[in-house]
């Protein structure tokens, strides 16, 4: 991912973030990785953008206040779902 002084430019769109992230859970599959691991990738990355980058857009920013307002379990289930439209996506 580019950065810039605003973050990662990769989710500045969110189309652009969907298709990028579904582009990598496809790359995961094909060298083996299980849906579990997958999710908790996303978990992690959820939690790394959720620390390190300011939503730049309205559905950036509405991700975001779902999962600052989720427990853990919440927050792994949106990581799941993210994967699962981003696969769509991809």
């Amino acid at each position: 991912m580019s950065t810039g002084s605003n973050g990662p430019t990769v989710i500045k769109n969110f189309d652009t973030w969907k298709k990028f992230l579904g582009e990598r859970v496809v790359q995961a599959e094909k060298i083996g990785m299980s849906d579990e691991t997958i999710s908790k990738l996303a978990f992690e990355i959820g939690e790394f953008l959720d620390k390190k980058v300011d939503p730049q857009n309205s559905s950036n920013r509405a991700i975001k206040e779902l999962w600052d307002v989720g427990n853990a379990a919440e927050k792994h289930t949106i990581a799941t779902l993210m994967v699962k439209l981003a696969k769509n996506n991809a």
